[in-house]
């Protein structure tokens, strides 16, 4: 019993993603089983999560604003937070497209007859803006919108600092909720090794073969991408923003990397990743704040994915993208980034954006929405861990600033 006490959240994941990927190859032939009877205990578990998620970034947040006392600071991380966010998702976009390209001789080609693919109406811009603001209360918290309750959050935090000495007790009364919710977290985390096996179990019973088949380039493609990515973007920026070494950073980031990859969800990682950042060092009321954000407008792994897609369509239906094209492609999925934020399966939203700004057909979509859970586990974790490197260099650049 003390071995398994002294054993980390780490491990213990690591473990649990192992047997997950043993059990579900296992399982290729009983992918029914493994959908009907283990998923079910995954999907309690992710419900659990997303139930502490929206309490937490609203208190989290109010009490970060709270206890910096100044509207300027907010602004500033803020500003900080979405220059760093659609820089990195303009670089992740290019290495997708440099790395689609590499390997375009060896990706399938695929017969795009009889495809069919309906994609979902892409919200506009406008619209994504008024979305933004909450029309009621409690909408937002029940309907997990994250903007909108970032946008509760803010509100409510700047209307307490301007209450001024009358609002110790209600500081008290919220700083007091905020460590109950994140309490009541811990507690759910201790279940994610038992979480994270029976998410990723289905997931490999069922695609097992598929992973295999046809697609094999395409996605191994898109991991060496994600992989790039990570380890070139972030290990510069949280070493030369942060002030910290990238061995140091992705080690403590482990718990939430292995998480998010096995639950395809930013969202759910939220609260393991506030809690693997503040370990790191990340000033609670930034992570607080630069976190929920990210899981709902940083999508740097989302962009790789669209670059990888997009020449493999392409390369499908036997059309060469241009450079224009490619520089089209760029804008077009930093910018989608934003407008898609909050949309369920955003990923797919962003690629019909990003093929219809180029001329692609969008029934290409069906060539990959098959093993679509299978990038969406990779695109996930460089999301997060995109996050979390925000939150370490945002937390040290307000730091210099405060320290002048």
């Amino acid at each position: 019993m003390k071995a398994t006490k002294k054993m980390s959240l780490a491990m213990q994941i690591f473990i649990a993603l192992i047997l997950a990927i043993i059990a579900g190859l296992l399982m290729g032939n009983h992918a029914d089983f493994a959908n009907s009877y283990i998923k079910p205990f995954g999907t309690i578990f992710l419900n659990l999560i997303k139930f502490i998620v929206c309490p937490i970034v609203l208190f989290s947040i109010m009490c970060g604003i709270i206890s910096m006392r100044d509207i300027k600071k907010v602004g500033s991380i803020g500003l900080k937070t979405v220059v760093y966010y659609l820089c990195t998702t303009a670089f992740a976009i290019v290495i997708g497209l440099a790395g689609g390209n590499l390997f375009k001789g060896m990706f399938p080609v695929i017969a795009t007859t009889d495809l069919t693919y309906e994609a979902s109406e892409a919200t506009s811009f406008m619209d994504t803006i008024v979305n933004i603001f909450p029309s009621n209360f409690l909408s937002p918290i029940v309907n997990a919108n994250m903007l909108q309750i970032i946008v509760m959050a803010i509100l409510l935090g700047f209307a307490i600092i301007l209450v001024g000495e009358k609002n110790k007790q209600v500081v008290s009364a919220f700083n007091d909720l905020n460590d109950i919710f994140m309490k009541c977290m811990e507690m759910i985390l201790k279940l994610s090794p038992i979480g994270v096996f029976c998410l990723l179990c289905p997931v490999i019973a069922s695609n097992g073969a598929a992973i295999i088949g046809s697609l094999a380039m395409v996605l191994l493609t898109a991991y060496i991408c994600y992989f790039v990515h990570a380890l070139v973007v972030y290990s510069i920026t949280v070493k030369s923003l942060g002030g910290m070494n990238p061995v140091t950073f992705f080690k403590g980031m482990m718990p939430a990397i292995m998480f998010a990859f096995s639950s395809a969800s930013s969202v759910g990682t939220l609260p393991l990743n506030l809690n693997c950042t503040e370990k790191l060092g990340a000033d609670r009321e930034v992570a607080s704040f630069v976190l929920p954000l990210g899981a709902t407008i940083n999508m740097d792994g989302t962009a790789i994915y669209q670059g990888v897609c997009a020449i493999f369509i392409a390369a499908c239906y036997g059309i060469n993208l241009t450079l224009p094209q490619m520089m089209t492609i760029i804008l077009t999925a930093t910018l989608a980034s934003i407008g898609t934020a909050g949309v369920p399966g955003a990923g797919m939203v962003m690629l019909a954006m990003v093929l219809t700004s180029v001329g692609l057909p969008v029934d290409g979509i069906a060539l990959v929405a098959g093993v679509d859970r299978i990038f969406d586990m990779g695109r996930t974790t460089v999301n997060i861990t995109g996050d979390a490197c925000c939150s370490i260099i945002v937390s040290n650049l307000e730091r210099k600033r405060t320290a002048r």
